[in-house]
């Protein structure tokens, strides 16, 4: 690891140890909420409708949708792994294990298998990413919840293995639908499974970046962003693309794809996106771009060969872009503090 990944390496810790606990106290109060909660769901019949979220979706029924809710797991998890020093645990683990029944995610599996698939890939890939997080740790609690998890992976591994050959094109939006982070989220998971003998959705995932992504070049960066992203299309699919390919063919194709990176261009991907309401949802997205490009920004910093010049450049711009968004994890609207610190503890972990 060279100086500069390492000092990085070293701020992002301290960071995340400075802010863990308040990351935490907001992700337990938003399991804790279930109203308001946006539910997606197509009618079929008169009453066809929950009473409440929980009657659908026992397990992820909080903060503010399912794929919040989802990815509010997830950041517990990561923090009672990297910081639980920090953490106050037992509060932690009764939220998580009120959650995390078998009887739950029963129900969970189930609605999926009826139709209720909220948010693909994106909330799909959120829900692999947990039980990834959960099968990684060498602890008992995430051992049972990550057993209990896995009826709803399965269905969710088979909806990937017939969606991702039917989907000729790639979704590159700066939202949920967007392919390359979904992919991304599924990956770790994915090749879990395969080292257990099980690589189908690993093969379905590098067949799709072949067809869609391969061939990639000169990507029009200057367009981003859009008013309600939360992802950088282009840094999101290269990030999905070096990790998924061995250096010796993904760094010519990154070089292809932001040609301009080393020169700081395109300005847009480098230059912190503007946050003029806290309280418009879609508007707030802005706060995510600026995390998740940082995030992004980091990992290909890694990526590159230590010695390459873009790395200081690229470990500046992921810092400027995430530091001063972790004051708005908590205390700014609900409309940012129902799922913004699973970005945050994505950049910092």
């Amino acid at each position: 690891m060279s100086p500069e990944l390492e000092s990085a390496a070293l701020r992002r810790r301290g960071l995340l140890e400075e802010h863990a606990a308040g990351f935490a106290a907001t992700a337990v109060e938003n399991l804790r909420r279930e109203f308001p909660y946006h539910i997606s769901r197509l009618m079929t019949a008169r009453g066809d409708f929950p009473q409440a979220p929980r009657d659908v979706h026992p397990a992820f029924h909080s903060s503010f949708d399912w794929h919040s809710c989802v990815e509010m797991h997830w950041l517990l998890v990561r923090l009672l792994r990297s910081a639980p020093d920090t953490l106050e645990d037992k509060e932690i683990r009764a939220a998580l294990a009120a959650n995390l029944t078998e009887q739950n995610l029963a129900v969970e599996a189930a609605s999926f298998r009826s139709g209720l698939r909220p948010a693909r890939p994106y909330g799909w890939g959120w829900a692999l990413a947990l039980e990834h997080e959960l099968a990684e740790w060498d602890d008992p609690d995430a051992q049972r919840w990550a057993v209990a998890l896995r009826p709803l992976t399965d269905a969710i591994v088979e909806a990937f293995l017939t969606y991702l050959p039917a989907a000729t094109y790639p979704n590159r939006s700066g939202v949920h639908s967007n392919t390359a982070f979904g992919l991304r989220l599924s990956l770790d998971f994915a090749r879990r499974r395969a080292q257990a003998g099980d690589a189908a959705l690993l093969e379905a995932i590098a067949d799709a970046v072949e067809r869609w992504y391969a061939d990639d070049a000169d990507y029009p960066g200057a367009w981003e962003p859009s008013g309600s992203d939360f992802l950088s299309p282009a840094l999101v699919e290269a990030e999905l693309v070096t990790t998924l390919w061995e250096p010796e063919r993904a760094l010519p194709w990154l070089e292809a794809f932001l040609p301009g990176i080393a020169d700081g261009a395109p300005a847009q991907l480098f230059t912190p996106a503007y946050v003029a309401d806290d309280s418009d949802g879609q508007i707030a997205h802005l706060h995510g771009l600026n995390l998740s490009r940082a995030w992004c920004w980091r990992r290909l910093a890694a990526y590159l060969p230590a010695a390459d010049p873009r790395v200081p450049a690229l470990l500046e711009t992921a810092a400027r872009h995430a530091e001063p968004e972790l004051g708005n994890v908590s205390g700014s609207d609900y409309m940012v503090e129902h799922w913004l610190a699973a970005y945050a503890v994505l950049y910092l972990s």
